[in-house]
């Protein structure tokens, strides 16, 4: 079965819009620009963002692919040199004017990368409904013992972008549970509980290990679109990636 073409913002003008963006949902990626260990780009929660809105936007109808948010609030890596961050405030701004300029959509579904975006976003779609407009959000679920630049991410980007991945770099970071980091992560971020910037383990990492990693994001992402769709879907809580 061949699969479909999203409709991409990148690639239309506003008459291929005028007739049916009203019946349409758009859906945005929202990403991160940060560290992600000495062994990934600085876009991995980007890349996984687009990655998935795009199989999503090619496998509902009437959606429309709006081009990847790329920075959010990374304030807990800012002890590593190129990481930018814009902080919880200006995110959680940036996503209610975003959302308010696409009226003329039926919708907006977020679909986020960066388990540190969560506590922002959760507070814009409070707002936007509060408002009346149709907001939706999803984010990945992890591991509380993986939850930056381990097993999962890298085991993702080495399926979506091998030839970036620099393997001979991998080595284990801090692998407490997340709950148990949190305190010390708040007060200190990345750097004062893991020196190389990795939460987990990526050297079993492997692409065939992130082409089922996606693929069961993307399970999760289309039944939760779905439940939006339907009227259904609840604020989600915590991702389990909060970094």
């Amino acid at each position: 079965m061949t699969q479909a073409v999203p409709r991409r913002l990148r690639d239309l003008g506003w008459p291929d819009l005028a007739d049916t963006a009203a019946e349409s949902v758009l859906v945005v990626p929202l990403g991160a620009t940060e560290q992600h260990g000495p062994h990934l780009p600085f876009t991995v929660d980007t890349d996984i963002a687009s990655a998935l809105a795009e199989q999503l936007a090619a496998a509902r109808a009437d959606t429309v692919l709006a081009p990847a948010v790329p920075y959010g609030s990374s304030g807990e890596h800012a002890g590593f040199a190129g990481t930018l961050s814009i902080g919880q405030q200006a995110l959680e701004t940036l996503v209610v004017e975003l959302v308010r300029s696409a009226d003329a959509f039926d919708g907006v579904f977020l679909v986020c990368g960066h388990g540190g975006n969560a506590a922002p976003l959760g507070r814009a779609l409070r707002q936007l409904r509060g408002e009346g407009r149709r907001t939706g959000l999803w984010l990945p679920s992890g591991l509380p013992h993986d939850s930056h630049a381990g097993l999962l991410e890298t085991s993702a980007v080495m399926w979506l972008r091998g030839d970036v991945v620099r393997a001979n770099r991998s080595e284990p970071g801090e692998s407490r549970p997340l709950a148990q980091l949190m305190p010390t992560l708040r007060s200190g971020g990345v750097r004062s509980v893991s020196p190389n910037g990795v939460l987990g383990d990526p050297t079993g990492a492997s692409a065939e290990e992130g082409r089922y990693v996606l693929a069961t994001w993307l399970v999760g992402l289309l039944a939760a679109f779905d439940e939006w769709a339907a009227g259904r879907q609840r604020l989600p809580g915590g991702s389990g990636r909060a970094t």
